[in-house]
């Protein structure tokens, strides 16, 4: 195995727990493999908004691929990296398609999500996940139409997004979208689909950033547990699962770990990093 110069994380059912948090040893373990110069960043499909304060503000964690590699940062100045943006007239399509079921539509645009006021106020009807409430009521701004938000900016976005309250719904929704073509399809939470333009995905974006900083493929660890995160663990040199990942994700791993409650994280970052047996 190659020495390990850069961590992608997927943020939840990953590094955050079941509560949304990221625990205190796990920081510290963070903390500690940035401090012997290995780049360590969010590689989640949330807008960077969306990224936990407490993720964002850890010393020397300096990038950040957000919409599942759509937009890639550097945190220090604000600088895009790397930006594989969804054509404003796919995305039109992709909403109008979900926009006939019930559903909480989103649009990214810059890094910041807006959604529908009237569907936010109904949001435990759309996220089935109680952890996921408070977190997209801080980060989205509510607008009385997202279309206004889309004919106002009239150009491509990060990514769009629709959250199914009926799963058989969602079904439907996602069989005429890859029946459209043209777009990326990814259901991180089970109960959404996220839609970015083709070929854009985790893995694609890390090796792009690997590529700017002079870090090859074989020294680039992933870890993961969504859908969204298969592309990584099959780009990167060292593909962790989460133990309460998709099958579909341990599937393609080179190692599985502990769950997201368990620390899964910072115990592979301690075996395989850190040297900790």
């Amino acid at each position: 195995m190659e020495k390990i110069k850069m961590i992608g994380l997927d943020l939840d059912g990953t590094l955050l727990d079941s509560r949304k948090k990221l625990t205190r040893h796990t920081r510290r373990v963070l903390c500690e493999a940035i401090g012997r110069g290995v780049v360590v960043l969010a590689a989640t499909g949330r807008p960077y908004s969306g990224i936990p304060p407490e993720v964002r503000s850890i010393p020397g964690m300096h990038y950040a691929l957000t919409a599942n590699g759509a937009r890639i940062m550097d945190t220090r100045t604000q600088k895009v990296l790397v930006e594989h943006l969804l054509p404003m007239e796919s995305a039109k399509r992709a909403l109008e398609i979900m926009g006939k079921y019930d559903t909480l539509l989103e649009v990214y645009f810059d890094g910041v999500g807006y959604a529908n006021e009237d569907r936010l106020a109904q949001i435990k009807k759309y996220h089935h996940n109680p952890y996921m409430w408070e977190y997209v009521l801080k980060t989205r701004k509510p607008v009385p139409d997202i279309y206004g938000v889309m004919e106002r900016e009239n150009r491509a976005m990060d990514k769009a997004q629709g959250l199914f309250a009926d799963m058989g719904e969602r079904g439907r929704a996602w069989e005429e979208l890859e029946a459209v073509g043209g777009l990326a399809l990814v259901g991180s939470l089970g109960y959404n689909i996220e839609i970015n333009a083709a070929g854009v995905n985790k893995g694609r974006g890390l090796l792009e950033l690997g590529v700017l900083l002079g870090i090859r493929r074989e020294e680039i660890m992933v870890c993961g547990d969504g859908d969204n995160d298969v592309s990584m663990l099959e780009e990167a040199g060292f593909g962790v699962a989460m133990g309460n990942a998709e099958e579909q994700v341990k599937a393609v791993a080179d190692y599985i770990t502990c769950s997201n409650d368990d620390e899964g994280v910072a115990r592979a970052i301690e075996k395989f990093v850190l040297g900790r047996r």
